[in-house]
């Protein structure tokens, strides 16, 4: 996928341990993406320090940052887990807030749910897929919440832990500009996912959801409890157009056939 990063690890001859990162950016989304993790990294929050400027050569966006090695990847994806990942997001999205950074734009395409990638335009899928895209798309488009920025890409393989204790966030690249509503619940939605990604159980998205909320010290307004639970199922549905379109393992897709009636009905969609 255009969107994904070239990874690299260095061992300097002073002994360090760094990661050289190259992905396409024809945006200069990258800048501003790097500039948000290194403010975040210098207050504590649990992610690699970048340690160079950002690079463009041809397209191609380049930085170094630290090495974090170690930690553990939280395979669960039970209400316990979604509690854990959302205090964290709640944690990084007030954080942010109060950095109160220029977003990096576009959002990344599986958030564009007023632009999805072309290829999906062309892809042959069951018509209750094509029903449920529709039904919201247009729930998410109508929405005039004001936008904050937030993590896109709140998988668990993107995470390393040490016990409870988070140790590092990484995927950088993934932050987006939306409405709160719409990142927690894109974060419910995909927050198990390692590996294979794959829609999370409904009774954990809900957990993460009741979390989130309690972390930020917030309560969100029925309105905006519909749109959390319409971009739960944004992920999943983007992610069962390319499993068909690329023959994966249909991980998404049949959760999301599973789980469709109930999501939709909490979306209002």
């Amino acid at each position: 996928m255009a969107h994904l990063s070239e990874v690299v690890g260095i061992r300097l001859a002073d002994g360090r341990e760094v990661v050289v990162k190259r992905r396409p950016d024809e945006f200069g989304r990258t800048e501003r993406c790097v500039t948000a993790q290194r403010l975040l990294a210098e207050e504590g929050f649990p992610c690699p320090m970048p340690l160079t400027r950002v690079t463009y050569d041809d397209g191609l966006a380049v930085h170094a940052e630290q090495f974090v090695g170690g930690g553990e990847l939280d395979t669960e994806e039970t209400p316990a887990a979604a509690v854990r990942s959302a205090a964290l997001l709640a944690d990084l999205v007030g954080r942010l807030a109060r950095l109160a950074l220029d977003p990096p734009l576009p959002n990344p395409e599986w958030i564009r749910w007023d632009s999805p990638p072309d290829r999906h335009a062309a892809a042959v899928v069951p018509a209750w897929l094509d029903d449920t895209t529709g039904r919201v798309r247009a729930k998410l488009t109508e929405s005039e919440l004001p936008p904050v920025l937030g993590h896109a890409d709140w998988e668990a393989q993107n995470m390393r832990w040490q016990g409870r204790e988070p140790l590092a966030v990484h995927d950088w690249d993934s932050l987006a500009w939306s409405s709160e509503a719409a990142l927690a619940g894109t974060a419910a939605g995909v927050f198990g996912s390692h590996g294979r990604p794959k829609l999370a159980p409904l009774a954990s998205s809900a957990a993460f959801l009741d979390a989130y909320q309690r972390a930020r010290g917030m309560t969100f307004s029925s309105y905006e409890s519909e749109i959390a639970w319409a971009a739960s199922i944004w992920v999943a549905l983007h992610n069962a157009r390319d499993e068909l379109i690329f023959g994966r393992p249909r991980l998404s897709l049949e959760r999301l056939e599973a789980q469709r009636a109930e999501r939709l009905a909490r979306a209002r969609a």
